[in-house]
């Protein structure tokens, strides 16, 4: 896998020795930090698209929640969009406040009224959001140490893991039902189609909706590697035996044994990585205000993930060969304004999805995964909004919840180490040669 990749300027050798010397030792050290380690999520959202088969049995998809003793203490107390210890206590006051306040307006009030104000606020919060969020709220969420539960090969395969990946792709990439994507076994039989009318149909799209294709394309090529690099190799009296599995990495890739897919489907890993390094240089004014923290309660622990983080802004920025978002939506206004919430609601039905799949772990790093990437487009559309940032508060234009700060950090992450286990399958295959 090499040379230039398609719709940017970039060449494959270039990312993987960014990724490889700059990137992945630190930001594989954010990860194990506390701020990034918690993530809530909701894994007991119902399917909202078809009946649920039943969640999976399999012990390998269990997830252990966190108990609530071990979650830093200013990470569980209060408002998601919080910043530092002064907003924490202010903030708290005014939720306070407005829970009184409600709270004697609710009495006149029917459930569905206060159903309905709640979907209102909802609804104002959600205008640039390209994810659906959990509600931090609800007593399903729970807490997830993240670095407990590692994303891997569960077993989680067959019609149930089909369903969702061919309702992401069939129904949500812009893509005609006449066009058969290849090797989709859930298809119908296709004679002789090897796929390349699908080909020359994504040619044929404008630039933003081939843009959608490859992301989605890149992350299940992304997911697909972590499962091929962290597989089940054996267990015995109990103790399983993790590591790379070579024979399941060529079924998924090779030319041969995919037709030709499988370096498509990782250039287009590295096309969503891309994206999301471009993300990144471009929140990193969001984060160097003295007013966002990262605040966990431990002040020491804080400053440090802190400079850490504005530390990798610092590599991202001197990359210079990053992806040209300004060529996106860039017709007249009213087809690029349609277009843009068009891809939104793509994207946001996508995250949705995500409550369909059937095992808990897999369910989780979806989630997870998905809202990364969401969080990386809202950033890449938001870059006024950014730009003009208040230093000393909190802005209105532009924000980032913990939960899409998190997101953003480990799903950027799993791409990195995506491309790192790459590197080893390439030596792996070397040496079985």
């Amino acid at each position: 896998l090499t040379g230039v990749l398609d719709d940017c300027l970039c060449d494959i050798e270039s990312i993987d020795d960014f990724n490889t010397f700059k990137i992945f030792p630190k930001i594989q050290k954010l990860q194990e930090r506390d701020y990034f380690r918690y993530y809530k999520v909701n894994l007991k959202r119902p399917c909202p698209f078809w009946a649920d088969d039943g969640h999976c049995s399999i012990k390998d998809c269990h997830v252990e929640p966190c108990p609530e003793s071990k979650i830093p203490v200013g990470i569980k107390a209060g408002s998601s969009n919080k910043y530092s210890k002064a907003a924490n206590n202010s903030k708290e006051l005014e939720d306070c406040e407005q829970a009184n306040k409600l709270g004697a307006v609710n009495s006149t009030l029917s459930n569905q009224s206060k159903e309905a104000f709640i979907d209102w606020a909802r609804y104002d919060d959600s205008q640039d959001h390209f994810c659906e969020l959990d509600d931090e709220r609800s007593p399903d969420a729970q807490y997830v140490d993240l670095l407990l539960n590692p994303e891997r090969y569960t077993g989680y395969k067959g019609p149930s893991a089909w369903r969702v990946w061919n309702s992401i792709y069939e129904e949500n990439c812009f893509k005609p039902r006449s066009v058969y994507r290849p090797l989709n076994p859930l298809a119908p039989s296709r004679g002789g189609d090897d796929g390349e009318s699908f080909y020359t149909w994504l040619e044929g799209l404008c630039l933003e909706k081939r843009v959608f294709y490859k992301l989605i394309s890149g992350l299940h090529a992304s997911i697909n590697l972590h499962l091929c690099a962290n597989y089940l190799l054996e267990e015995t009296w109990g103790k399983p035996r993790w590591g790379p599995n070579v024979k399941e990495f060529t079924r998924r890739f090779d030319p041969v044994e995919t037709k030709g897919e499988g370096p498509r489907r990782l250039k287009n890993l590295y096309f969503l990585y891309l994206i999301e390094l471009r993300a990144l240089s471009k929140v990193a004014p969001y984060f160097e205000r003295s007013v966002v923290d990262l605040y966990t309660g431990n002040g020491h622990e804080d400053a440090e993930s802190k400079a850490l983080l504005l530390d990798i802004f610092r590599d991202t920025k001197s990359f210079h060969m990053h992806f040209d978002e300004k060529s996106m939506f860039a017709g007249d206004k009213k087809g690029a304004k349609s277009l843009k919430e068009e891809f939104r609601l793509h994207f946001k039905n996508i995250s949705r999805i995500m409550d369909c799949v059937g095992c808990d772990k897999c369910r989780l790093w979806g989630k997870l995964q998905t809202q990364g990437l969401g969080t990386a487009l809202k950033i890449l559309f938001s870059e006024k909004e950014i730009q003009s940032l208040p230093e000393n508060s909190p802005s209105k234009g532009f924000q980032l919840t913990r939960q899409e700060i998190v997101a953003l950090v480990n799903a950027f992450g799993r791409l990195s180490t995506s491309i790192r286990e790459l590197q080893n399958f390439k030596v792996l295959l070397q040496q079985t040669r």
